[in-house]
């Protein structure tokens, strides 16, 4: 499951880019409000089955609905939509006809029409891409096994080029895996640190009600549906201000207050978090600034970089990502004592470090026409 999510994000986003006008990359950003609704849809499954049949039977019946609903969407994204392969890859492969049929493909599907034919393409094509062109095509298989073979860093060392361009490559990665560390950090120490009453003893948003008395898992559920529903218009409020004129928000400046303000209700959380409700409230506000992070952090990576190395550039983002965040979980499962707030703290500086790599980033694609 982590292959193939991991696998299939970077792509999805890339590809996702390079088929919007400039005008409307913002809903690329936009994209990413099916994670809390994806997040919502397990919340309120989980409250369902976990709650409703004995524990050994309730996990397997939750499981296996999700699988079950990952399957049907499956077959619904390759059996009833068709996805073209992106122009700007064909071309810098020398493949001018296939990139002509799919912008023709595109035309139809929106019912427009279009100019572009092949011979325009050839006229202003140099020899290079000529001979890329004509070169014999080889099938699936063998397109892996020609990749395999010629591995190495050669799509990397583009993206160091320039000092500009490698600054801003080492920075975005850099963000990619304080976050990537960070987020799970709390996420997944969030039930240990809820079950002890937090680092002095207090109750629990998740596992307390107000009475002091131990929660049902029913109330446990509903709360993580309800911090669920709070990601919504956190992801649609971002696709908003990477738009915006002001010299504060943007691509840039949206995540860096994103991080920024994830980074201080981290603190405000342990610091303040001490009735049930300023839990739920703080976990709630920290839901709606980690999907703005997100939600723009995904659209701002594939954005810096040009197509030839855009692919390269992601995948090694998110492959940082979810590297980095592996270790999240065995920090917080060996948190030393009950209820320490360390990885709470330490999720807290990782984000508040990635606040500083992001001020740092040279580049803002608003409105800037991409490569």
């Amino acid at each position: 499951m982590g292959t193939g999510v991991g696998g299939n994000l970077p792509v999805d986003g890339a590809l996702f880019l390079e088929f919007l006008p400039d005008a409307s990359s913002s809903l690329l950003t936009l994209l990413s409000v099916w994670w809390p609704v994806g997040q919502l849809v397990s919340s309120v499954f989980a409250w369902y089955f976990i709650t409703k049949w004995p524990v050994d039977e309730g996990w397997r019946l939750f499981v296996a609905s999700i699988g079950l609903l990952t399957f049907v969407m499956f077959l619904i994204r390759f059996g009833l939509f068709h996805l073209f392969e992106s122009p700007k890859y064909l071309l810098s492969q020398g493949r001018q006809a296939e990139a002509v049929a799919v912008v023709h493909g595109i035309a139809y599907r929106n019912g427009k029409k279009t100019w572009l034919t092949e011979e325009i393409l050839d006229a202003v094509v140099d020899a290079e891409d000529m001979e890329r062109a004509t070169a014999a095509r080889l099938s699936a298989t063998g397109v892996l096994k020609q990749n395999l073979a010629s591995f190495s860093l050669s799509h990397i060392q583009p993206l160091f080029r320039t000092r500009k361009l490698g600054l801003t490559t080492a920075l975005i990665w850099f963000c990619w895996a304080a976050i990537g560390m960070g987020y799970p950090l709390f996420n997944a120490f969030l039930p240990q640190y809820l079950s002890h009453g937090g680092g002095g003893g207090e109750v629990s948003a998740a596992t307390t009600r107000g009475d002091g008395a131990s929660a049902t898992p029913a109330e446990t559920y509903r709360n993580y549906a309800l911090i669920s529903v709070a990601g919504v218009p956190g992801a649609l409020l971002a696709a908003y201000l990477v738009d915006h004129k002001s010299p504060f928000l943007g691509r840039r400046g949206t995540l860096a207050i994103s991080t920024l303000v994830s980074a201080v209700f981290l603190y405000l959380f342990v610091a303040l978090g001490t009735t049930p409700a300023a839990q739920l409230l703080f976990t709630a506000v920290e839901a709606f600034c980690q999907n703005i992070m997100y939600g723009v952090l995904y659209a701002f990576t594939p954005e810096i970089f040009p197509a030839p190395v855009r692919g390269a550039a992601t995948g090694v983002a998110s492959f940082l990502n979810r590297a980095t965040g592996l270790l999240a979980p065995i920090l917080a499962a060996n948190a030393p004592g009950d209820g320490s707030t360390a990885p709470i703290y330490l999720s807290a500086a990782l984000i508040l470090a990635a606040f500083v790599g992001v001020v740092l980033i040279p580049i803002e694609t608003r409105g800037r026409q991409r490569l």
